[in-house]
This record gives structure tokens, C-alpha cells and sequence, in this order.
């Protein structure tokens, strides 16, 4: 066995809650270069087309993305955006993974033989929540990986200038900007991921291919994350558009979609996909694996503060 064993004490929803919300910030932490380079990726080209984009691309790639902007702009340029994405993930991911369970068992009214509807409406359902509350933290990440510094000076000057900047220019309704395709990107990465990664451990566990363990986690983790980048990445890629857009550039997120179909070609919504790969399957293997054994440490801890001397 490696790392936490299991236990027979199940793990409360305030474990889970507090647990998913530190996993997806550590996981963030570590991972946060990629998704800056994604989104460069992704915004690379709207205002142009296909082949004037391919022409003057700035980006070429995952590694040439992240050299260009340290050359360009400097090492910290990867995690511009940082303290917006850790809010983000304390108050998304504790949302979204760390309730997911407790919906699930809500729609099944307890049942331990929940089915694939009961998997897919929990995500949907959690997925959906997250994006209610944290959208203003997405808003903000957003702006701040997709600004390119080199030759100019700030959008923002701090994180909270960013919030304060775009509800006195834009509204209270710029910082929620983007809320529908984010919905349905997280519905689907929601259901992609958590769902996924519950078949695939489920799956492990009951043809005793391995353990509850480490390697159980890592291999599940890494699938879930492959299957949600493909399904996830042209709403991704919408979304990313759509929020990082100046005001009145586009009159809705479909018609962000119908503008970038048009203009670059349906090869546009997979853009940045080597780095989305990279990121959620980092990303989920480093969650996942952490959630799994921060879940137990906790349970431990709370045991052994209330078992008698």
C-alpha cells in the first residue's frame, strides 16, 4: 500500500469540501504555466484569418509558447493571474468535486448502485453551481494569462484593482461575462472528469486490475484527464474568447463560436489542445491523487483527535 490506507469511516462532506479545494490549489500551483500557455494559444489569431493567423503566429506550441513569454516578458509572466486562479479553485473545486458525491447521493436517494444518469446529473449539477459562484474569478485569471506585457504596461495593477476595473467599466455583469459557455464547459468537464474518473477506478477496482491506492488513482486521474480535453476543448475555447473579449466585440458566446468558425475554420476550437491536454491531465493526476490522500489524512486526523487516550 502507498501513501494514506484506507479506512472504513467514510469522509464527511466538510472533509471533501475542504479537501477538493486544497487538492485543485496545490494541483493549480504546479500546473498553472500550461494554462497560461493555453490560453495564449487559444486567443492567438481571433482578429484575423486562418491564414494571416498561421502567418504572424506569435505561439508556436506548447514549449514555444512558454520560452516566448519568458523571453519576452519573464519568468513571472507564467503565472500571471495566480492569485485569481487560487481563489478560483477554493471556491470552484471545492464546489464542483467536493459536493459532487453528496449530489450524487441526493439523486439516488442514498443508493450505493448509482447509475451512469446519476453520475452525469450530479457533475452537471455541481459543475453548474461552481460556475454561479466563481465565474468573477475565471473573469479575472482569464484577463490577466491572456494580457501580453512586452512593450506595454499592465491591464491591471492587482487582483483586486481587476474586479474593482471591470465592474466600473463593464458592470457588475463583466465580471459574470462568459457565465453561459462557462456553464456548459463545466458541465461537460464536470461530467467528463469526475465521471470518467469514477468508471475508471470503479472499473480497476472491481476486476482487481489494482488496489485503492496510489496507482489506482494516478491511472484513473490520467484518463479522466485525456477524455475531458477531447470533449471539453471547443467550449473551452469559446469560453476563453468570449471573457477575454473587449466590450461589444462579440454579441454573444454563439456568436463568438459562429465568428471564429467563419474566420479561422473549424480548426480553431481545438487550439491549444496540446497544452489543455498537458494541463488537465497534469492537472487531474496531481488533484486527484492529492483529493484521494488529503481525504484520508483528514479522516485519520479526526479519528485518532477524538479516540480516548
Amino acid at each position: 500500500m502507498v501513501g494514506f490506507k484506507a479506512t472504513d469511516v467514510p469522509p464527511t462532506a466538510t472533509v471533501k469540501f475542504l479537501g477538493a479545494g486544497t487538492a485543485a490549489c496545490i494541483a493549480d500551483l504546479i500546473t498553472f504555466p500550461l494554462d497560461t500557455a493555453k490560453v495564449r494559444l487559444q486567443i492567438q489569431g481571433e482578429r484575423q484569418g486562418p491564414v494571416q493567423a498561421a502567418a504572424s503566429a506569435q505561439y508556436r506550441g506548447v514549449l514555444g509558447t512558454i520560452l516566448t513569454m519568458v523571453r519576452t516578458e519573464g519568468p513571472r509572466s507564467l503565472y500571471k493571474g495566480l492569485v485569481a486562479g487560487l481563489q478560483r479553485q477554493m471556491s470552484f473545486a471545492s464546489i464542483r468535486i467536493g459536493l459532487y458525491d453528496s449530489v450524487k447521493q441526493f439523486y439516488t436517494k442514498g443508493s450505493e448502485h448509482a447509475g451512469i444518469g446519476s453520475h452525469l446529473l450530479a457533475g452537471s449539477t455541481t459543475g453548474a453551481l461552481a460556475v454561479a459562484v466563481a465565474q468573477p474569478t475565471d473573469v479575472v485569471k482569464v484577463r490577466f494569462q491572456a494580457h501580453a506585457q512586452a512593450g506595454g504596461g499592465r491591464r491591471y495593477q492587482s487582483t483586486i484593482e481587476a474586479y474593482k476595473t471591470i465592474a466600473r467599466e463593464e458592470g457588475f455583469r463583466g465580471l459574470w461575462k462568459g457565465t453561459s459557455p462557462n456553464v456548459a464547459r463545466n458541465a461537460v468537464v464536470n461530467c467528463a472528469e469526475l465521471v470518467t474518473y469514477d468508471l475508471i477506478k470503479d472499473t480497476l477496482l472491481k476486476a482487481n486490475l489494482m488496489t485503492d491506492d496510489l496507482p489506482c488513482h494516478f491511472t484513473s486521474a490520467f484518463g479522466a484527464g485525456f477524455c475531458t480535453t477531447i470533449i471539453s476543448s471547443p467550449v473551452d475555447v469559446v469560453k476563453t474568447r468570449y471573457m477575454n473579449s473587449a466590450l461589444c466585440q462579440y454579441r454573444s458566446a454563439g456568436h463568438c463560436a459562429l465568428t471564429m468558425l467563419q474566420k479561422e475554420g473549424p480548426q480553431a476550437f481545438y487550439k491549444g489542445f496540446m497544452p489543455s491536454f498537458l494541463r488537465l491531465g497534469s492537472w487531474n493526476v496531481v488533484m486527484f491523487v492529492t483529493y484521494e490522500q488529503l481525504k484520508r489524512a483528514l479522516v485519520a486526523a479526526c479519528a485518532s483527535r477524538d479516540a480516548p487516550f
